[in-house]
């Protein structure tokens, strides 16, 4: 996930910049088109004719959705045991009363038991054998009682897989900050630092032990290495040997070198870990004339947010030693005869989903090219069924984009549960991607990404050569067939109890800088945002929502669906046009971004929050829940009285949302330090251990060594510079967590 900043910062956010020219309608414009009651909403016969075809009831037109016969509801009898925390801006990590966090790995903390401890003032440069910076998502893999393969169950050790998104922006890993970097720069870097912060991107695999009722990391353990910027990767899939993934280190398309800007992830039945390139298109140098390339490569370009005027987040490309392709893989310049030469085609060989296998140290990481390009915010399965295909849910965070599954090709064999990634060969390598379109009555279709959709093969903006060209370019291929735009789809997840599938969006916020074109306020977040001013203004849905939606027949690989919204994020003082979800004292939050289903608790949903909005009141905070189900709320006429962006005309739409919130299933479980992002959520196979990661503690401090301009200095204390960590979770009575 990326950043979420408060008005003050050092970079413009890459999310909230949209990049989505198309004519495609938003999810705003879907609900602003239902300002109508229920009597009134399936006039017409186009509507009745789309409920006949799914054989399902409208989410929002009965009070409970019904699927082959059945009642869709969460049938659990979870009850949250915690008391709520309170809202804090205190810089320290609070957790309810009956439970210990304790700090497992931090940022540049050793993985080997030979790697010196972390000084944590910058001089240490050998981020290839320690943790890397800005934790995110991660996984808990179980190992067997022999310590040398998967087991779902175990407990007693496991291999956890941890994200770095980024290194931090403001250069705490650098003894004076650093040198050099921005997006506008044309200087050169220290090429020392640029080393540094390319290892601390990547994902950290390390095994953990149990120490009683908590987990410690097993410095000596064989499995314990970094998986970063410059990792050699391979290519799979269709796009695999396409010309446009030529560049001069693979002159065949097959290979690229690093994985970048990790953000959530996902895993597979067969126990390989799958992790996922978000704000990748920030990193590379361009600056030439767009007539120096084809006009196909300027429309991808742009529609990727790559500009011709660029020299990249951190000005990688500009070392100040030889410029070897080491650096020189960052600059996607046309500077060769041919793509062979150079690295022109280099971007094109991030934005995807990695598979790696955390228990084969040998294994090279591969790049799926099946399940699509674009901001990918992570890469969520579905359950495993046998003989049913596999099917993966993907969320393009950004502005105004879309959400993705991937359906394979390969039916599930359980037999494949041992295979490593030699099943991601057979299951990730072949299978139709598709985009979604939400209906204007509550249903929704799945849009083929395939060559075989004449909407694709007619698009007048863009002409697909094949295959490999629309995987390639994803985003111009969901806009050639009409998918939906969202508030910036972040972190999604299957419920295991009832199969409804959930996503946040997370906000939809332009810029600070006033790039990108504003999304005007309406019925799918009805709600005004007042200045400091105490002028009402519209920046859009600034405290987002959560969606949720259930497939056809409960059958993943369905290609219709219905859908409604579980929460809207608030303050708790808020009007009721926008604390929609009736948040309380113990429950308000905004901008939802982390969200995960238990595995261990089915039913269980934890949300994760990523906000600049509501930092006068709290830090960035974790959430329990018990949600229901598809369908389990009703309608709510909303009425916003005008604003200026509104032409000075009050708006009236109509909301279709899930039941109101109550503290009893829906409770602040946890509280993070001074300017962090809560991120990232695993758990042990018995329920009694969860891992959270504590991202960017500090990012708005003024320096990178005054200690006295440091707005945190979690986990250390005292005048450390702040880390972002992996917390370990535990009840004090050795309980299951939250229940």
């Amino acid at each position: 996930m990326s950043k979420n900043y408060a008005p003050k910062r050092r970079f413009v956010d890459p999310d909230e910049v949209s990049h989505n020219t198309s004519n495609n309608d938003s999810f705003e414009q879907v609900l602003n088109r239902a300002r109508m009651g229920r009597r009134g909403f399936l006039k017409g016969s186009s509507s009745l004719a789309a409920a006949s075809m799914l054989g399902t009831g409208l989410a929002f037109l009965v009070d409970t959705v019904k699927h082959d016969g059945q009642v869709a509801t969460a049938a659990t009898d979870l009850r949250l045991s915690f008391a709520p925390v309170a809202k804090s801006i205190a810089d320290t990590l609070t957790v309810p009363a009956g439970y210990t966090a304790r700090v497992l790995l931090a940022t540049g903390d050793p993985l080997k038991s030979n790697v010196t401890p972390y000084k944590n003032n910058g001089m240490d440069n050998d981020f290839e054998v320690r943790a890397g910076d800005h934790h995110d998502a991660m996984h808990y893999f179980g190992m067997n009682q022999a310590g040398n393969g998967w087991d779902a169950n175990g407990v007693d050790r496991a291999l956890l897989c941890i994200n770095h998104e980024v290194c931090e922006d403001l250069g705490f890993v650098h003894p004076n900050g650093p040198t050099n970097y921005g997006q506008e720069s044309t200087s050169s870097r220290p090429s020392m630092e640029i080393d540094k912060e390319v290892a601390a991107h990547g994902v950290t695999i390390v095994e953990i032990t149990k120490q009683g009722s908590t987990y410690q990391v097993n410095q000596n353990s064989r499995y314990n290495r970094r998986v970063t910027a410059l990792t050699e990767m391979e290519i799979s899939g269709p796009a695999k040997g396409s010309s446009m993934l030529v560049t001069a280190f693979s002159p065949t398309g097959e290979k690229t070198r690093g994985t970048l800007n990790n953000c959530a992830n996902g895993y597979t039945p067969w126990g390989t870990y799958l992790t996922c390139e978000e704000n990748w298109a920030g990193y590379f140098h361009r600056r030439e004339a767009d007539t120096a390339r084809t006009e196909k490569e300027v429309a991808s370009f742009k529609r990727y947010g790559i500009g011709n005027a660029t020299s990249g987040r951190y000005n990688w490309s500009m070392a100040d030693k030889t410029n070897t392709d080491v650096y020189r893989r960052w600059d996607t310049n046309k500077t060769g005869s041919t793509p062979t030469q150079d690295f022109r085609n280099v971007s094109n060989t991030f934005g995807w989903v990695v598979e790696i296998d955390p228990f084969n140290i040998d294994v090279t990481p591969k790049k799926r090219t099946a399940i699509g390009r674009f901001a990918h915010e992570g890469c969520w399965p579905a359950k495993a069924v046998a003989g049913q295909p596999l099917v993966f849910y993907s969320g393009d965070d950004s502005r105004n984009e879309y959400v993705y599954k991937f359906v394979s090709t390969a039916v599930w064999d359980s037999r494949d549960a041992t295979g490593g990634i030699a099943a991601g060969n057979k299951y990730l390598d072949a299978g139709i991607l598709y985009a979604a379109k939400f209906n204007d009555d509550g249903t929704g279709e799945w849009l083929p990404l395939t060559m075989n959709n004449p909407k694709i093969t007619s698009y007048a903006s863009y002409t697909f050569a094949d295959q490999a060209d629309i995987l390639i370019n994803a985003r111009l291929a969901a806009d050639a067939v009409g998918a939906t735009k969202m508030d910036r789809p972040e972190w999604g997840g299957v419920n295991p109890v009832n199969g409804d599938v959930y996503m946040t969006l997370t906000n939809n916020v332009s810029s600070s800088s006033g790039r990108g074109v504003r999304t005007p306020l309406n019925a799918a977040n009805p709600r005004y945002y007042a200045d400091a001013k105490g002028s009402t203004v519209s920046k859009g849905n600034v405290n987002g929502h959560i969606i949720r939606w259930k497939e056809a027949g409960n059958n993943h690989a369905a290609t219709t669906f219905v859908w409604d919204i579980y929460l809207f994020g608030a303050k708790v003082d808020a009007s009721p046009d926008i604390n929609l979800s009736g948040l309380t004292d113990e429950n308000d939050f905004s901008s939802p971004d982390g969200l995960w289903f238990s595995e261990a608790t089915p039913g269980l949903l934890w949300v994760q929050t990523d906000d600049g909005y509501y930092t006068d009141k709290t830090n960035c905070m974790m959430l329990a829940a018990i949600p229901g189900a598809v369908g389990d709320g009703g309608t709510k006429m909303v009425t916003n009285k005008s604003v200026p962006i509104n032409n000075n005309a009050d708006q009236t739409v109509m909301t279709r949302m899930g039941q109101q919130a109550n503290p009893a299933a829906l409770r602040r479980f946890l509280v993070g330090p001074r300017d962090c992002e809560i991120t990232g959520i695993t758990e042990s196979p018995d329920g009694k251990v969860i891992f959270v990661n504590i991202q960017h503690p500090g990012e708005n401090s003024e320096s990178a060594t005054d200690p006295s301009k440091f707005t945190s200095h979690w986990p250390d204390g005292g005048t450390s510079r702040p880390r972002s960590a992996t917390v370990v979770i535990t009840r004090n009575d050795g309980g299951k967590i939250a229940l």
